[in-house]
């Protein structure tokens, strides 16, 4: 008797435990499957495009990096030293500034004049020259400090006024003060 194993002979009829039964589609339909979702669906080939850049990149840097090194000019040269750098330096210092007093010819504008205001000096020359000598301007934007009262002077010999000005324009009404008539125009 020589009789075959009767799994090999004919196939089991019964479904495998393991899988549920699926029914056979008709002949020449399709069947309806649910939509698939995947994560990351838009950006995810953009992304792998970006991480392959960054690859190919890094691994370029570290090629040239070593062409560099194991070249023999490399050996040949010496390293750069970098210079130092420049030290910055702050924003521009203002210049000082002074008080300097002024003996204004007007004694009259010098009573319209307080603490705080900002005024212009100009420079007349005492006597006409052939030269045509033509008023100058000395000192722009200067704030007056401080407006002394009379002393008992005459009001033809003028009014002091003390100016807070850059040294500079110090010296120049200085030396004005001495050729020059001095007056103001308020700002």
């Amino acid at each position: 008797m020589s009789a075959a194993p009767a799994s090999a002979a004919s196939p089991d009829p019964r479904p495998l435990p393991f899988l549920p039964p699926v029914p056979a589609p008709e002949p020449g339909a399709v069947p309806v499957f649910p939509p698939l979702r995947v994560r990351g669906g838009k950006h995810g080939l953009r992304r792998t495009l970006r991480k392959r850049r960054r690859a190919m990149a890094a691994g370029l840097a570290v090629t040239a990096a070593a062409l560099a090194v194991s070249s023999p000019q490399a050996a040949e040269r010496p390293h750069p030293v970098a210079a130092p750098a420049p030290r910055e330096r702050g924003p521009a210092r203002p210049p000082a500034v002074v008080s300097a007093p002024v003996r204004i010819a007007d004694a009259e504008t010098v009573r319209l004049l307080r603490p705080g205001d900002r005024v212009d000096v100009i420079a007349s020359p005492n006597s006409p020259s052939a030269h045509g000598d033509e008023a100058r301007v000395v000192a722009t934007d200067a704030r007056v400090t401080r407006v002394p009262g009379a002393q008992g002077g005459s009001a033809e010999s003028g009014a002091l006024v003390v100016l807070a000005v850059p040294r500079e324009t110090a010296r120049a009404l200085a030396g004005a003060g001495t050729t020059s008539r001095l007056a103001v125009t308020l700002c």
